[in-house]
């Protein structure tokens, strides 16, 4: 299977992943971490899952140690999922849980790094770093994951942006050859022939 074609079939089934348990799921498919238990682990997916938008579609999902500074010194395991709109960073606690959102247009970047035996992956934004370890052996496919991902949601936006400059510069021009027939400087035929063709274009 071609790139484009895997990426697009990827795409397709990351979009169904709705429920906190096929989160879970796909990050052990995927040897994206799993938590300290399975249990937990979809304690903290079903946070996300419990905040996700009608419109929102989880992309690509990980567990890791979140806030990570040393081996003893982190938050503990946290589910994350890369929607098309935000970053979402969920932990459910014995009492309490915490949840953090990143706009995706707040994100700087995504960068790794490895060590030993852990791998970082950093997701750094407008306002602050979040510093995620997880394995080293998954940290290289976790880090390429998301820029795929995030490389996805920007080719879209582009799409999309792209089709609503040319509907605006249709109707645009549309609207001048109006003005044209209003003032009789072209035939009612000649105005519906050049609506015609703008609006195939």
């Amino acid at each position: 299977m071609e790139d484009s074609e895997e990426l697009k079939y990827n795409w397709i089934r990351m979009k169904r992943m709705k429920t906190a348990k096929k989160m879970y799921q796909f990050c052990i498919d995927n040897n994206y971490g799993s938590g300290m238990t399975k249990n937990w682990a979809i304690k903290h997916f079903a946070l996300i899952e419990q905040a996700l938008a009608a419109d929102e579609d989880v992309l690509m999902c990980f567990i890791g140690l979140h806030n990570y500074r040393s081996a003893t010194n982190h938050d503990s395991n946290y589910a994350y999922a890369i929607t098309n709109k935000r970053i979402i960073m969920a932990q459910k606690r014995m009492i309490g849980q915490t949840f953090q959102t990143v706009d995706i247009d707040n994100l700087n970047d995504i960068t790794m790094s490895t060590g030993m035996l852990m791998g970082i992956v950093t997701i750094d934004t407008i306002k602050e770093q979040f510093n995620v370890a997880v394995e080293k052996s998954q940290a290289m496919s976790i880090n390429k994951s998301i820029h795929d991902v995030l490389f996805s949601i920007k080719q879209k936006k582009k799409s999309a942006e792209n089709v609503k400059v040319q509907h605006t510069s249709a109707a645009d021009e549309i609207l001048k050859f109006k003005g044209l027939y209003d003032l009789g400087v072209i035939t009612r035929a000649e105005f519906e022939k050049k609506k015609k063709e703008l609006l195939s274009r």
